[in-house]
């Protein structure tokens, strides 16, 4: 068996290792966005909570995510060395991040009143907003000590993936998901339908904080037991910098934070927008229900296409690999291709069955539906160049040059903030969204510009032609999966559950078929592997 399709067989089985443990991650997410949304609606509770977790939020998903900065430099860093040189590296490492956000959790609890009217000025505005800024305050100080959980985790999934263990870092966020629900199940048998009352907001909203934490720190305590014993590292202080790796793992860390942190400035830009919104329009918790719709699915695949690609881009970054570089970074572009594109044409098409079957009941009406649909529709049209640019991002990650992402990434904080200004009157909270596509597209031009100068020329034609193809084929299956849900209104009440879900089936089915079927006569190899391996595993 040649080494070559080792390696393929390899990635393959990594890449359905953490398909199958995101999944279950996201669907326990799903559920537990479920059950908030029926407990709170778009209320103060869930308005408050989409302000007060931008901070804890931002660093878990920033410092603390699969494919963030800190799993990346761990895993771009411990796969060029020695497994016996794990331990000291990550313990080493672990001790300067842990004293480092020791300090920001402290900052967090003390000026968490700050905090917020930083982020949303404008709800001293109104006696409900002031409301919704009192909740948030105190969520935010619940929530802190999560800034010292998301780096912990972080460095556990960088060092848990360079020993090949992928299962329990992509299956692991489901615990936080568990703790919210379980807390908030606690909080409805005590409180009933008064859960939602304004005078138990206070309450609520420590609940869910509450359960968010514990979530946090059950999740962490999982990658801790696996780590020792797969004998990376054991929680043990260590105050020698010197230790071999350190200075390299800080030196694509430290920049790579930097510039995915600036990235994630651009939602503290758009919550400063949003808090001036009227409440009636709940922009913050619409845009977070939208958000957890679209990132169910790119998640997923996000993980399932980047986590595999980056050993492998390291193992290439040598200047005689770079054909073969450049190979796989076109089939990481081509997969994500062939997989946002067909599902940007279903999130914009069918943006409101899909709103209205996962969340519309209890305290999420038809108001809320639509709300949430619309926002969720902006968010569909940039779903491909969303991750395209994360894995152009891994490739600089890959090369050693976190700087060319951070100098962008500061550029974009400006032209984000520009572009929000402009389209948030335009367009009210989908404004917010396309801003961000915007910065995004800019974003994938931009740095595809730049590692074409890098890597000595990129085969543009080879990649633009598939491109093209799939963009059309997206287009033609949107227009399918449109006329059968038109069809499906006219036909039968779709405002009920299970017919609702009728229609969001048979629409998702006919559009993903349309799609598969234009693919397949494109003759594309990603194709060719991708339904093959379907064939193989349904003739099992």
């Amino acid at each position: 068996m040649s080494q070559k399709h080792k390696s393929s067989r390899s990635l393959a089985g990594i890449a359905g290792i953490v398909a199958v443990a995101t999944l279950i991650s996201k669907v326990f997410g799903l559920v537990r966005q479920q059950v908030i949304a029926a407990a709170f609606g778009v209320g103060p509770v869930f308005n408050a909570y989409a302000y007060a977790y931008v901070i804890p939020g931002f660093l878990l998903i920033l410092l603390g995510g699969i494919n963030g900065p800190f799993h990346s430099a761990l895993v771009s860093v411990l796969a060029k060395r020695d497994k016996s040189e794990a331990p000291r590296l990550v313990e080493t490492v672990t001790t300067l991040v842990g004293s480092i956000l020791l300090l920001v959790t402290i900052a967090l609890i003390v000026f968490a009143n700050v905090f917020i009217d930083i982020l949303a000025p404008g709800l001293s505005n109104t006696p409900e907003g002031l409301q919704v800024r009192a909740v948030a305050i105190r969520q935010l100080q619940v929530m802190a000590p999560m800034a010292v959980m998301a780096g912990l985790i972080g460095i556990g999934f960088g060092t848990l993936n360079a020993a090949e263990q992928y299962w329990l870092p992509a299956v692991s966020p489901l615990f936080s998901s568990i703790a919210v629900i379980g807390g908030l199940g606690i909080l409805v048998l005590q409180l009933g339908e008064q859960v939602n009352a304004p005078q138990y907001a206070m309450l609520g909203g420590i609940v869910l904080a509450g359960g968010t934490l514990a979530g946090a720190l059950l999740q962490w305590l999982m990658q801790l037991g696996v780590q020792w014993r797969t004998g990376m590292g054991k929680l043990r202080l260590r105050f020698n910098w010197r230790v071999p790796g350190v200075k390299e793992v800080m030196q694509v860390m430290a920049p790579a934070t930097l510039s995915s942190g600036m990235l994630h400035i651009n939602v503290y830009t758009d919550l400063f927008f949003t808090s001036y919104l009227p409440l009636q329009a709940a922009a913050a918790a619409s845009l977070n229900y939208a958000n957890l719709l679209v990132n169910t699915p790119l998640g997923i695949i996000s993980n399932v296409i980047l986590v595999p690609l980056l050993p492998v881009f390291s193992r290439l970054a040598a200047p005689e690999n770079w054909p073969e570089l450049k190979q796989r970074i076109r089939q990481g572009m081509i997969l994500t291709a062939l997989t946002m594109l067909p599902l940007s044409a279903l999130m914009v098409t069918l943006a409101t069955p899909i709103v209205r079957v996962v969340y519309q009941r209890q305290a999420f009406d038809a108001e809320a539906s639509r709300l949430v649909a619309s926002v969720l529709m902006a968010y569909g049209i940039g779903m491909f160049v969303y991750l395209g640019r994360d894995v152009l991002v891994r490739v600089f990650y890959a090369l050693g040059d976190g700087q060319t992402p951070f100098r962008l990434s500061v550029f974009n904080i400006f032209l984000n903030a520009v572009l929000d200004y402009f389209l948030v009157d335009a367009f009210a909270t989908p404004g917010l969204v396309f801003a961000t596509v915007g910065v995004n597209i800019t974003s994938m031009i931009v740095l595809l510009w730049i590692l074409n100068r890098k890597l000595n020329g990129l085969p543009w034609r080879e990649w633009i032609v598939p491109f093209l193809g799939l963009t059309a084929s997206s287009v033609v299956a949107a227009i399918a999966s449109w006329g059968v849900s038109w069809g499906c209104q006219q036909v039968f009440d779709t405002s009920n559950l299970l017919l609702g879900l009728l229609q969001l089936g048979l629409s998702s089915f006919v559009g993903l078929g349309v799609f598969c079927l234009f693919a397949t006569g494109l003759n594309l190899p990603e194709v060719d592997i991708f339904v093959s391996r379907l064939r193989q595993k349904f003739a099992r």
